[in-house]
């Protein structure tokens, strides 16, 4: 007599039961009518696309050989877009470490004050570098100023979000030591928080001071200074092999920044 119940064909392992299987069909379908809604709501103009390889190569041939005549120019945009960035990363730090401090439970001085902090925090980060430099440009008109303080303002929420993390993660104990000898707000800041945070301040400051020199390229794109301001002209005028020169000198800054970043992380922290 063969026992059907042990029988090995009797039972096939499978990973999901059937109300698993179910809900993953409905959310696969779900997301993909979503996929299919938003490509057909945003309207694509189709023979653009496919014809989109022949557009490349073509301003391909245009951009090469790059133009090198104006050189000079070009690398002192790229001085000024690094002094953009190092001004607003250095400015920024005034602001966003008060910030931080009251966005951080444990330290800010009460409810208040931590809405306070965290909508400076959501705000800053909800409007993005180029929004922010054609606000300051309408306010203080074209130039180096408006990148500087687009820059600074976008970094506040970047900094202050990732130091308040920090300070909530400090350790207690010393914070609770010092309150117990009777130290003041401003000693327990000093000698109990700021030595527990400043590793990580430097790899925030730094790793901002690399993001911030890449928003810095397009900022002229808007009349904010930099190299975008180059860019934008050589655009505009159909100069290709001089936009592919100031494509190259971009890509040679980022790296530079990168290098630099990373040297500056292995030396501090």
């Amino acid at each position: 007599m063969v026992d059907h119940a042990a029988s090995p064909t009797s039972r096939i392992w499978q990973r999901y039961d059937r109300r698993q299987r179910l809900v993953r069909f409905f959310s696969m379908l779900l997301t993909l009518t979503l996929i299919v809604w938003a490509v057909k709501d945003i309207d694509i103009f189709w023979p653009w696309v496919w014809d989109a390889p022949n557009q490349i190569s073509n301003l391909g041939a245009r951009m090469w050989p790059p133009d090198p005549a104006r050189l000079s120019e070009i690398v002192l945009a790229m001085v000024e877009t690094v002094h953009i960035a190092t001004l607003a990363t250095m400015l920024n730090v005034f602001i966003a470490l008060p910030v931080a401090y009251i966005a951080a439970q444990n330290t800010t001085p009460n409810r208040v004050c931590l809405w306070l902090g965290r909508f400076i925090l959501v705000a800053s980060r909800s409007v993005n570098t180029i929004i922010w430099a054609l606000l300051f440009v309408a306010i203080f008109g074209p130039g180096v100023l408006a990148g500087i303080l687009a820059i600074m303002f976008r970094s506040i929420g970047f900094v202050g979000k990732l130091m308040g993390e920090a300070i909530e993660e400090i350790d207690r104990r010393p914070v609770e030591a010092m309150e117990a000898t009777g130290a003041s707000k401003l000693k327990v800041v000093a000698y109990a928080i700021v030595p527990q945070v400043m590793p990580a301040f430097f790899a925030i400051v730094i790793l901002r001071w690399d993001i911030n020199i890449r928003e810095s390229t397009v900022l002229g794109l808007v009349g904010a200074g930099g190299i975008g301001v180059i860019l934008q002209g050589s655009i505009d005028t159909f100069a290709w092999r001089t936009v592919a020169t100031i494509l190259l000198a971009i890509i040679a800054l980022v790296l530079f920044g990168e290098a630099v970043t990373s040297w500056l992380r292995r030396r501090v922290i």
